[in-house]
């Protein structure tokens, strides 16, 4: 894998190719303060301090007030600690929320390559869907998976010369509810063939798939020919796709051939040699319950095991009681 293949498939690179067979999506470039809020773990877990919508999540999740009067710094028997400046991103956090309006009020959102999935349980919706900036940052300081497009993007590159990107982007994609899952497959390319097609989500079984299969199949080689093999100029790499109702195909993602890309129903091994064995497109799903993939179980970090007052867990909590009296509000004002 080469440096240059990791780069193409940043969503700030190939989104304005695709954007019209593409999710509606709006891209910000990230400022370094906020890089550096991400990686930070240096101290208590943080969110963002508001300076735009007060109804925002609590802008802090370690609340020293219910602490003791004062912690002793090492090395001195009566010096206090300072207390943990509350971050604030204002520009950022306006180009959030004006983003978020424009497109319909929810979204969800990924830096250049990847997505925080591994954080959706601290969602109320066990989701990646966001209406505010806080709801945003929140599932980004609570990802483990975003550390890859941080710290380790190029490390599956024999011609590594560098260790992160030179600048991140913040991309934020319409929300759509009515998104199934089953209808989500990555496609497999060598040598600027399709080779191979692999429903995205292997721990279900989707017997509607059995049925429409080949059409699907047929669906995906014709768009592949007619809108991807020639502007993507890499010759080896994935790219995901979405199938609407109404039969159109969507872009969801591009991603590298191989290192840290999930090959799904095949392996990279298999891949390799499906070119040898013919022309035909192999296209692979989970044929009944007894072929349901194994997850990638997602940790829950340690931080949020601590369910004291102030903890990650505690905001969690509190974040799925404000949820539930929002929803008893709204069915007493419809009674």
């Amino acid at each position: 894998m080469k440096e240059e293949e990791v780069n193409r498939c940043q969503i700030q690179e190939w989104y304005p190719k695709f954007k019209f067979v593409s999710i509606k999506t709006l891209i910000h470039k990230l400022p370094e303060r906020f890089i550096d809020y991400l990686l930070d773990d240096s101290g208590p877990f943080l969110l963002p301090t508001s300076v735009l919508n007060e109804d925002a999540l609590p802008n802090r999740i370690h609340n020293p007030d219910d602490e003791e009067d004062f912690q002793v710094s090492e090395g001195s028997d009566d010096e206090a600690e300072e207390p943990y400046a509350l971050p604030a991103f204002p520009e950022l956090e306006l180009k959030v929320k004006e983003s978020i309006e424009s497109l319909g009020g929810a979204i969800f959102p990924k830096l250049n390559w990847s997505a925080p999935k591994g954080s959706a349980w601290i969602s109320t919706s066990g989701t990646l869907r966001c209406t505010n900036f806080n709801e945003l940052a929140l599932l980004f300081r609570a990802s483990n998976s975003l550390v890859h497009d941080l710290c380790h993007a190029y490390d599956s590159c024999h011609n590594k010369i560098t260790s992160r990107p030179q600048n991140f982007f913040l991309a934020l994609h319409k929300w759509y509810p009515s998104f199934k899952p089953d209808m989500e497959f990555r496609c497999f390319v060598q040598n600027q063939k399709l080779v191979g097609i692999s429903q995205r989500e292997v721990t279900t079984f989707y017997p509607v798939l059995i049925e429409k299969k080949n059409d699907i199949l047929l669906l995906t080689q014709s768009f592949f020919h007619n809108h991807v093999r020639d502007k993507f100029e890499s010759e080896n790499y994935t790219f995901d796709v979405y199938v609407t109702n109404d039969e159109r195909v969507k872009i969801v993602d591009f991603n590298p051939w191989g290192g840290v890309t999930l090959s799904l129903m095949f392996t990279w091994d298999e891949l390799e040699h499906i070119r040898s064995k013919g022309d035909d497109v192999e296209f692979r799903v989970v044929e009944d319950r007894c072929g349901v993939r194994p997850g990638l179980k997602t940790a829950v970090p340690y931080d949020y095991l601590d369910t004291s007052s102030g903890s990650g867990w505690d905001q969690f909590l509190r974040n799925v009681d404000e949820e539930l009296r929002r929803q008893h509000m709204s069915t007493e004002a419809g009674a």
